[in-house]
């Protein structure tokens, strides 16, 4: 469905906002572009909604070039953060407003606005002023104006990042119903990385005006390609070390928090400058651990951070003049009685499982 190739956008003649992007997007994907502010996800959505046009590259839609085609001539639809409903019109004025600025036929609209409204189950607020919605259905009725013309591809530009957090998983679900209800190509921004994890087909993360990975939300959080992907998806504890030994299936990393074993397939040699990290679910209390005998750190609670099912410790561990910080998790379902939950201010020995922890060579994607 879409094709970007080779894509690059300079600003003012030096600012580098995109560089050298390329990405294929199949018909029905669901599509998030993800990454920090700055890392270049709007400037590439502005791009495939026919906003703005690349400095080199090219952009096809459906097989079609459209990298200088306005925005009125490519068969996609963008719904924008702030909705951009007009408050002196009504809910079935606003879908329709599109649609009679293109002369269609007033049944045929009165139709296609019906159906919209359906589609998010609003028909029965057609007559409702903006004003008088929540901040949930004015994102419906956006969404609704947007897919009334039934584009190829509909372009989210963050659009649950108005809302509060028990309505934004609301809308989640509802956009997710949608898309699978449609089977239209869904392209989102967000900066909100359980935002993408929780809706799409693939994520694409974005740095510095890069792509770093593309990939399902399970290949990027349980495959991270580098260290930079692992911190951004999620929580990863990352130790700079030195490859002690080295065969195909295993690493010895000596590290400032103590010599560490991981079962990774990479061929890296004796001597090499590595990160390697483990994820804070991953680690526990080495008297519950099968095999403890390595990967064990001695680790002084420092806080507690309470999330209800789990609390999330941070703590220190390797020398005291130069110490680690480190994330643990402890799951309230492992532990259901309350016990072995530690205390501020005491010192646990926790166990990293070899086959849980991530190696990334030092200088690469860092």
């Amino acid at each position: 469905m879409i094709e970007i190739s080779n894509v690059t956008r300079v600003f003012s003649g030096s600012v580098l906002a995109l560089d050298n992007v390329s990405l294929t997007i199949a018909a029905g994907e669901f599509v998030t572009l993800l990454g920090p502010s700055g890392c270049g996800k709007t400037t590439l959505l502005r791009l495939l909604a026919g906003f703005d046009a690349p400095t080199k590259g090219s952009i096809l839609l459906a097989g079609a070039d459209v990298t200088n085609v306005p925005p009125y001539d490519r068969d996609v639809n963008m719904v924008f953060q702030d909705y951009a409903l007009f408050p002196h019109l009504s809910v079935g004025r606003n879908v329709a407003f599109g649609l009679e600025r293109l002369k269609w036929p007033k049944a045929r609209v009165a139709v296609a606005v019906r159906e919209a409204l359906d589609m998010v189950e609003l028909s029965d607020k057609i007559d409702r002023m903006p004003h008088e919605l929540s901040g949930g259905q004015r994102q419906r009725v956006a969404l609704a104006r947007a897919l009334v013309r039934g584009p190829k591809v509909l372009l989210l530009d963050e659009p649950l990042s108005a809302l509060d957090a028990g309505l934004r998983e609301a809308m989640q679900v509802e956009l997710k119903r949608l898309h699978q209800k449609l089977g239209i190509t869904f392209v989102m921004v967000t900066h909100d990385q359980t935002e993408a994890l929780a809706m799409s087909d693939r994520i694409v993360l974005m740095r510095n005006g890069r792509v770093e990975q593309v990939g399902s939300p399970d290949d990027l959080y349980n495959a991270p390609a580098s260290a930079y992907v692992a911190s951004f998806i999620g929580t990863t504890n990352l130790f700079d070390g030195t490859v002690a030994e080295s065969s195909p299936t295993a690493l010895v990393v000596d590290t400032a928090a103590g010599r560490l074993h991981c079962s990774a397939r990479v061929d890296i040699e004796r001597g090499a400058a590595v990160r390697i990290g483990v994820r804070p679910e991953h680690l526990r209390l080495a008297e519950q651990a099968g095999d403890a005998s390595r990967n064990t750190l001695s680790c002084r609670i420092e806080d507690a951070l309470f999330h209800g099912s789990l609390t999330r410790y941070r703590c220190a561990t390797g020398p005291e003049a130069r110490p680690e910080q480190l994330y643990w998790d402890w799951q309230k379902s492992a532990h259901p009685d309350g016990t072995n939950r530690p205390a501020k201010g005491s010192t646990v020995q926790l166990h990293a499982p070899p086959a849980d922890m991530f190696v990334f060579v030092q200088g690469a994607a860092a």
